[in-house]
């Protein structure tokens, strides 16, 4: 232990040396402490952050139960190649004769409804009235959310006596052709799976409650001829889309198989929406394997509109290429409501009213046109922002760099011109809440489905689910708007294709 100086003993040089050594060593162990309280302060706003978000593993391998989902897609995504394939075959070429499935009788208990398909005129093309000589019968089975019941099409044949030349009404076009599942049955397989979640292992064991064994194979050929089948809609859809001149854009992972191999990895849903104030209420989803920026700039092609976003890398070059970014006042509160659940930072605190200012005037430009909007925004919000700016670069030069409360007010700073973009045009929205909201179900859905088996099933799931929220958002019943789609869509011409779309679609009387 060291034995104090005697203080008295010392000259006043010596006393002058002493002083200025302590204050060093004061100085030090200041630094020192005001390191350790800032990384103090970091590693406590990291784990309360750890601490609200649940991490999954990134990759795992697959039990008894998810090999038994996979087996649903791949069925599922055979289906959907042969059903291409046959599209693709020449017309030229002879159809190879194929022998008629075998199927079991339909429950002879099921309720059934007769559905007759006669000739429209009784007359001959000689002029001599048809005599009926017989029918044909085939069974369709349908259902309606929680009872089953047979269609029975007859056919009946007609004969004419002078000329022996026989009449007989053709089938109605089906989805899938000479199977037996009705548009009814076939759209609450795809809501059950797509808007309820509900994977068809699970759907099979309900159908066979209910009276009906319907192996899942066989569900999942239906699922991946529907999903064929729906193709020109998406298309559709996302022309129109691409038309609108500001977009909401994210993405959120799913895991998906890796080929060959009992394991999964990261593939990512992206989602492209219109805003709240758009005429076209629309949103398409996209799947891809990789989160790659390549995949947005796919999708968007020559568009150059206005893009609201997170701060996202992969957006940023489609920035240079002409889009305009506009940011999310959300994902910038977000920063300061981490932080001040993390240690209840009054910085923090003051950020969140002031943004809240912000969005108080927003729920009062609600209802109003874009013009009103954009006047209110000018009076009102432009003063708020600008005294929020001020305030965030005067805090900012006190606080020290690489804490928490600087990283908070580094990402709004940064992006201040991008998030306050929205006050130059009453189009625009402040955030992308809309987009998030909409990305919301394929959370609820990766707990139930658990992966995407390929990445033609990852699609599929991404255009079935674009209709079925597209369908909501225009305010239809899902189940009823894709039972129309899919009993109108066999004999719907190409040119005509826009009328099933979700906001041009109406309930049939």
């Amino acid at each position: 232990m060291t034995t104090p100086p005697d203080l008295s003993q010392l000259s006043p040089d010596q006393l002058r040396h002493l002083a200025a050594t302590l204050m060093s060593q004061v100085e030090e162990k200041d630094k020192a402490l005001r390191h350790s309280e800032q990384v103090n302060q970091k590693l406590t706003y990291e784990l309360a952050l750890l601490k609200r978000h649940a991490f999954g593993k990134r990759s795992e391998q697959l039990n008894v139960l998810q090999i038994s989902l996979l087996e649903e897609v791949v069925d599922a995504d055979i289906a959907a190649i042969e059903t291409e394939l046959e599209d693709l075959a020449l017309t030229s070429t002879p159809p190879a004769a194929k022998k008629p499935p075998k199927r079991s009788p339909l429950p002879p208990e099921l309720p059934r409804t007769e559905i007759h398909h006669d000739p429209e005129n009784e007359h001959c093309a000689c002029g001599c009235k048809l005599r009926r000589i017989g029918e044909e019968i085939s069974e369709k089975l349908d259902y309606t959310p929680g009872v089953f019941h047979v269609e029975r099409h007859i056919r009946s044949k007609w004969v004419c006596d002078q000329c022996e030349t026989l009449t007989q009404a053709p089938m109605p076009a089906q989805i899938i052709d000479k199977g037996i599942p009705t548009a009814g049955l076939l759209a609450q397989v795809l809501i059950a799976k797509y808007a309820d979640h509900l994977p068809l292992y699970r759907q099979e064991q309900i159908f066979a409650r209910a009276g009906v064994a319907i192996p899942r194979s066989t569900l999942a050929e239906w699922v991946g001829i529907c999903g064929v089948r729906l193709q020109p809609l998406i298309d559709a859809l996302r022309d129109l889309l691409l038309r609108e001149p500001v977009l909401h854009a994210d993405e959120t992972p799913v895991p998906m198989l890796v080929p060959g191999k009992k394991k999964t990895h990261r593939a990512y849903l992206w989602a492209y929406a219109t805003t709240p104030y758009a005429g076209l209420k629309a949103v398409v989803y996209d799947f891809s394997e990789t989160r790659g920026g390549q995949h947005a700039r796919d999708f968007l092609g020559d568009w150059r509109g206005k893009l609201v976003c997170d701060d996202y890398s992969g957006y940023k070059q489609s920035f240079t290429n002409g889009v305009t970014e506009i940011g999310c006042m959300a994902h910038a509160r977000r920063k300061f409501v981490d932080l001040h659940v993390a240690g209840k930072s009054q910085i923090a605190g003051q950020a969140i009213e002031l943004i809240g200012q912000l969005y108080q005037v927003e729920r009062e430009a609600k209802s109003l046109s874009a013009e009103e909007r954009q006047r209110l925004r000018e009076t009102r919000a432009r003063p708020i922002a600008d005294a929020l700016h001020r305030w965030m670069l005067a805090h900012r030069e006190k606080v020290p760099n690489g804490s928490a409360t600087a990283k908070a007010l580094d990402y709004s700073l940064k992006r201040w011109a991008a998030l306050t973009r929205y006050l130059d045009d009453g189009g625009l929205p402040i955030d992308n809440n809309r987009v998030e909201n909409l990305i919301r179900p394929w959370a609820l859905g990766r707990s139930n489905w658990l992966f995407a088996g390929s990445l033609r099933s990852g699609q599929r799931a991404a255009n079935v689910m674009s209709l079925i929220q597209c369908a909501k958002l225009n305010d239809h019943e899902p189940y009823a708007y894709l039972k129309d789609v899919l009993e109108r869509l066999p004999t719907q011409k190409a040119s005509q294709i826009h009328e099933l779309l979700p906001h041009n679609w109406q309930k049939p009387a």
